[in-house]
């Protein structure tokens, strides 16, 4: 993995989404679809979806809520529902990954482009940037909350648990792990009592780059307007 750290992206996108009680519904709705998906979307046979019905329960987030994102992943009460990733740049040739699930492919894919160009970016075809994201398994640890821990304690346990790599600054221990081995990962180490301030399948960029203000302001309003999208799953870029 590189120097690069995803924490920093959660963090500044965060204080954002506080004051939007909504984006913090939308990812968690995400996170309860990857989980379920990926387990089943029974929280009693499934540790994952079972910790994130949990994070769902403390944001108050409506029952309806929920089991939508759970009807999307199982496909019950007949949702049909297609995963679709799409791609295109934003300004200053960021690179955008949009990953949706939608029961109408027409509906989403005209709303995604005219998001793009009301930001001043386009719509690009498939392959286009997806090569320049890499899927990881992400766990962050808040070194805040736990003072006592060393980084030679997470590296073990994580590495034990088999974890790919684990990367550590002033605020956060960072692990890291190839996508199939995620859920292991976490179960593992939440059965070992660590707690995870960010715990989730995502789309790390190989090589993060610095924008402008100005092209920050209108990369965000990308963003926000594609996360508002009740289709949208997840939106990742290459700006750091």
């Amino acid at each position: 993995m590189s120097g690069h750290s995803k924490w920093h992206n959660i963090q500044g996108r965060k204080n954002a989404q506080d004051a939007k009680r909504g984006k913090i519904f939308q990812k968690i709705a995400h996170d309860l679809y990857v989980a379920a998906k990926a387990g089943g979307a029974d929280p009693d046979m499934n540790a994952s979806l079972r910790l994130v019905v949990e994070k769902a329960k403390a944001a108050n987030m409506p029952k309806e809520n929920i089991q939508r994102a759970l009807d999307k992943a199982s496909g019950a009460n007949g949702a049909k529902f297609e995963e679709v990733t799409y791609e295109g740049y934003g300004t200053a040739g960021v690179a955008v990954l949009v990953e949706a699930s939608t029961d109408n492919i027409n509906r989403t894919v005209s709303s995604v482009r005219n998001s793009f160009k009301h930001a001043g970016g386009a719509l690009g075809t498939s392959g286009s940037v997806a090569f320049q994201f890499d899927r990881r398994g992400y766990l962050a640890i808040d070194r805040s909350a736990f003072p006592d821990l060393d980084e030679d304690t997470v590296l073990e346990a994580a590495l034990e648990a088999g974890a790919e790599d684990v990367q550590t600054s002033d605020d956060v221990f960072e692990i890291y792990t190839e996508p199939a081995d995620f859920q292991a990962v976490e179960s593992a180490l939440t059965e070992a009592g660590y707690v995870f301030e960010d715990a989730e399948v995502t789309m790390i960029a190989q090589n993060p780059m610095d924008t402008s203000e100005e092209n920050r302001e209108k990369l965000d309003k990308l963003v926000d307007e594609l996360e508002d999208n009740e289709d949208v799953l997840a939106v990742y870029t290459t700006a750091d």
